[in-house]
């Protein structure tokens, strides 16, 4: 579809690398300004009105161009944040290391940027960067021709004018759309030290467009692969999400092992990966993830996460179990031990680190099938969550699949059912959980008993 599209809009003639950018009209890109959602089109009008320059920029014109539904809206302008603010009344600016602007309209959150210009000028650097050439600090500002050469592929690259309806492209990257490609702007390597999670980027929008790497933007990923350590854990964590619910999770992960930029976002992935039953239970939660958002169904990152730290947290549990320690408190344990060098490497959030403890808590009562137990669990806030898990784990095979299938059919069931189908304690369980009263002692008994004198105490208690 892509490829047809590219020949509607080019024939044989391809846009020039130099120069001006091609202007391409609604007739020939066929967007429809309808596809725009209003908010974005209200927030590129206002600007206008106000004799600035805007555009919807970027991923949302890549999307509606590649006929995928687009989940935001950017838009660009030559305002400069302050500016922005000005012109609406529902408007705050936020972040330091690139100053942007939220603009509110109705239910919809805008995110506005002014036009980036250059890192560097001649007479030395104009953003502060870190010594390996991260870019901490960067409000340069500039004009839209820079702003699309500071763009990080050719694809993200394109502005639309909701109210001209025409597509700007500076860098072929309609034509990049054309060939289904990925291709940097500038150095590869420049532009991957000055921001590392380009390199992730990359690897989950060639999986999400279904689009091949060019070479030399491939190329220096595996040499840079470490730079990703130097990411904050913050942005570090949001692009892992991002990648993780892309709806194509498995070819994300498959091509960031290939690529070597693994290591380090997951410490434990790798290892669960080598193993049989932790590759297929990941498998299958990964496949469970790709459907859901493929089929436009909400996901719960919390249960991801569960999911993909559960077997290093069996691994723990066992080994704590194995030294003598209680089962619950053991796996309570492996839990925080688990999550503890977790945030060494990705700051998950406090949330989403309950959702996860929450869901792993909930499975061992599973096992607990008599007396009220049954009834109580039904009640947890996370049950549907934490049953889901139980079913993947007996799918994997961790667990016997009658447990599973025990619990989907006590769900189901009504009243008389239901307690048809609770297991009987066992005798011995029984006698354990009866609590021993204290035999009383009559008043007049008790007067007459006699205590030890403390000397007398001391010498019983040490005698064996």
């Amino acid at each position: 579809m892509i490829r047809k599209f590219f020949s509607r809009v080019f024939g044989r003639k391809l846009p020039g690398r130099a120069g001006e950018p091609a202007v391409i009209p609604h007739a020939r890109h066929g967007i429809r300004r309808e596809a725009i959602s209003s908010g974005s089109r209200r927030v590129v009008e206002t600007l206008q009105d106000g004799g600035y320059e805007a555009f919807i920029v970027g991923g949302a014109v890549r999307d509606l161009l590649a006929g995928i539904r687009p989940k935001d809206f950017d838009v660009a302008t030559d305002a400069t944040p302050e500016q922005v603010r000005q012109c609406f009344r529902r408007a705050r600016i936020i972040g330091r290391r690139f100053q942007i602007v939220h603009v509110m309209m109705g239910a919809e959150t805008i995110e506005v940027t002014t036009f980036r210009g250059h890192h560097v000028q001649r007479d030395g650097p104009r953003a502060q960067t870190d010594d390996q050439g991260r870019v901490l600090r960067d409000n340069v500002f500039g004009s839209r021709k820079e702003d699309a050469a500071r763009r990080d592929f050719t694809v993200n690259a394109l502005y639309y004018d909701p109210v001209t309806e025409t597509v700007i492209d500076y860098h072929q990257g309609l034509a990049d759309l054309g060939r289904k490609t990925l291709r940097m702007i500038g150095d590869p390597a420049t532009r991957y030290r000055e921001d590392p999670v380009r390199m992730l980027r990359a690897v989950r929008l060639a999986a999400k467009l279904d689009f091949s790497i060019d070479a030399d933007t491939l190329q220096p990923i595996g040499e840079l692969a470490d730079l990703v350590e130097n990411i904050p854990l913050s942005r570090l964590f949001d692009e892992m999400l991002k990648l993780l619910t892309s709806g194509h999770s498995l070819e994300c992960l498959r091509q960031l092992r290939a690529e070597g930029l693994h290591r380090g976002l997951l410490p434990f992935l790798d290892v669960t990966v080598e193993e049989p039953q932790g590759r297929r239970f990941v498998t299958l939660a990964l496949e469970s993830t790709d459907r859901r958002v493929r089929e436009g169904r909400p996901i719960s990152p919390g249960f991801l996460f569960a999911t993909l730290l559960w077997n290093e947290v069996l691994n723990q549990w066992d080994a704590l179990k194995a030294g003598g320690e209680r089962p619950i408190p053991a796996l309570y344990q492996a839990m925080d031990e688990v999550l503890d060098a977790q945030a060494e490497k990705l700051a998950i959030t406090r949330r989403i680190v309950g959702d996860i403890k929450d869901i792993w808590a909930l499975q061992p009562r599973f096992e607990l099938r008599s007396g009220k137990r049954p009834y109580g669990l039904l009640e947890q806030p996370r049950f549907k969550a934490g049953l889901d898990f139980l079913l993947m784990r007996a799918e994997s095979g961790e667990v016997d699949a009658a447990l599973g299938q025990w619990w989907q059919d006590f769900l189901d069931a009504d009243g008389e059912t239901r307690a048809a189908m609770l297991l009987q304690r066992a005798p011995d369980a029984e006698k354990k959980r009866r609590r021993h009263k204290r035999k009383s002692i009559p008043a007049t008994e008790a007067a007459s008993v006699e205590f030890p004198s403390s000397a007398e105490s001391s010498e019983s208690a040490a005698c064996p």
